[in-house]
């Protein structure tokens, strides 16, 4: 299934997650925000976490999600996106 799909069916129970591992604003970059993701494709999801939050936390959200979804994902904070592109990620990233 692509990634946009199963995200679109499952958009509360992502928000739900990243709620109770307390990130916020989670957004959508890359293949998925184009329309150009497939079968296959990974979901690239943009967060901002909480103070107190750990790698495990971002662990088990990342976990938590491929198992609502069905596809691989991949979990960044602005500040895990390279400085040569983040500014661009960050202006064009949507919301979920």
């Amino acid at each position: 299934m692509r990634p946009s799909v199963a995200l679109r069916h499952q958009r509360q129970a992502v928000l739900a997650a990243a709620r109770r591992f307390r990130m916020s604003h989670p957004r959508v970059f890359g293949s998925v925000l184009h329309g150009t993701d497939a079968d296959g494709s990974d979901l690239d999801l943009l967060v901002e976490v909480q103070p107190g939050v750990t790698l495990f936390d971002l662990g088990g959200f990342q976990d938590e999600v491929q198992q609502i979804l069905g596809v691989q994902v991949d979990v960044l904070t602005p500040g895990d996106l390279p400085a040569k592109f983040r500014a661009a990620v960050l202006s064009e990233a949507q919301p979920v």
